[in-house]
């Protein structure tokens, strides 16, 4: 899918460093490599940085499913971490699984190499 970059890279996904590996109908694959500024106290990646990963690539596969000239925003989302993040790069992949007229439920997976870091499973509305 080619998309111009202004249509999925915000302001926010650069200041993050996420990179945009893969756009799908319906999926996004979006990387984030661990730097200094997404460290938590314990020196492991942030469950924020992460929980925000998770958040652009499930956005991003809403908006690879319903066009990317509608806006879909987040409704809920819930997030299991499985593990720390102390060094390296993580991928997420975000999958719709259900697409409505108004809703969507998305799924994400964030994975380091085989390990799986963290699971997650959100509502997005469009408006």
């Amino acid at each position: 899918m080619d998309i111009p970059a202004e249509l999925t890279e915000s302001a926010y996904f650069k200041t993050l460093g996420c990179r945009l590996v893969r756009l799908g109908e319906g999926t996004a694959e979006v990387t984030l490599a661990l730097e200094p500024h997404l460290r938590n106290r314990g020196n492991v990646m942030h469950g924020g940085a992460l929980f925000s990963l998770v958040d652009i690539a499930m956005g991003l596969a809403c908006s690879s499913s319903h066009g990317f000239d509608k806006q879909s925003v987040t409704v809920e989302c819930k997030i299991n971490y499985m593990r720390g993040v102390p060094e390296g790069e993580v991928t997420c992949i975000g999958t719709v699984i259900h697409a409505g007229r108004r809703t969507l439920v998305v799924e994400a997976e964030v994975r380091q190499a085989d390990k799986l870091v963290a699971k997650a499973q959100g509502t997005f509305a469009i408006v």
